[in-house]
């Protein structure tokens, strides 16, 4: 079992020390959100709060990925960035192929890309994106994506990009695991065709975590790709004992996601405190798991 930390919507410069706290207690990785902007005016809701309230996120910082991750990747070196989740329908793949491969060069491969659709409207009205759609440009910015990592030159035509061919310098060194978000039945059907590894977002009215992997690996048989390496990144409160963790093994999990406060609280706990849990999971569970 591999452990990551995730720990956001705090003083931004906590994470440095944060992420060499994480990767010296042993932890695999550490997962890195994804927020532009918060509108002033909005009638959305949100996902993952039991009532749909969004106003906990203003005023909470957000750095932006690829510039956290190349930040934080200068300060260590064995702990892995995972995106958790980086809304990729909103932005051109082109660009974003840019940045990921950079990230991914000049971290030695310790990029983890999870991407998903954004659960709001208003995401991509601020960036003139159409929100109708998302699906499928998510998926031809997944190809794009994949291609242009190869450093080789590669050309794409489709319904929602046409891009000449062109080639990218530096590629990185292995290929970039895309780890899909989602919890509905073609998020899954994503993450088994196309993807590296799925992302759960601990959502607890949604699908369990147990049938929610059994209908990824049904589909990825289907596919033809159960053979190849895949990543199941999981919150579960199980991953905070021994016997969680072993239950979580026995169900093919990869990845346990754990953090030690409320992000969706106001953030009173002060850096030592962060880092005593940090060294607290690790004498508890990392070493002995």
């Amino acid at each position: 079992m591999r452990f990551t930390f995730a720990e956001s919507m705090c003083d931004p410069k906590q994470l440095p020390p944060l992420a060499v706290e994480a990767e010296r207690a042993g932890f695999h990785s550490f997962t890195v959100p994804e927020s532009i902007c918060y509108p002033r005016d909005s009638d959305s809701k949100y996902p993952y709060t039991a009532d749909g309230n969004r106003e906990f996120l203003e005023g909470k910082p957000f750095i932006e990925p690829f510039v956290l991750m190349a930040s934080l990747g200068a300060v260590t070196q064995t702990l892995r960035f995972t995106t958790f989740v980086v809304k990729l329908p909103m932005r051109h793949p082109v660009i974003t192929a840019k940045q990921a491969m950079s990230v991914a060069y000049m971290t030695d491969n310790r990029f983890g890309f999870g991407v998903g659709l954004s659960p709001w409207p208003d995401d991509f009205r601020a960036v003139e994106v159409p929100w109708e759609k998302r699906g499928k440009r998510m998926d031809e910015a997944i190809e794009i994506i994949r291609g242009l990592e190869t450093g080789e030159f590669f050309e794409f035509h489709g319904e929602h990009y046409d891009i000449e061919a062109i080639k990218m310098c530096p590629a990185p060194t292995e290929r970039i695991p895309i780890l899909i978000g989602g919890h509905a039945d073609v998020a899954l059907r994503r993450a088994a065709r196309v993807g590296d590894g799925w992302m759960h977002a601990g959502l607890g009215d949604g699908m369990p975590i147990e049938q929610a992997m059994a209908r990824i690996n049904e589909l990825r048989a289907e596919y033809g790709r159960e053979k190849e390496p895949f990543e199941f990144h999981i919150i579960s409160m199980d991953a905070y004992t021994l016997d969680g963790v072993k239950r979580l093994e026995d169900m093919g999990v990869t990845d346990a996601i754990v953090g030690f406060r409320n992000a969706y609280e106001d953030d009173n706990t002060t850096l030592q405190q962060k880092i005593d849990g940090i060294q607290g999971f690790a004498d508890r569970i990392i070493s002995k798991a």
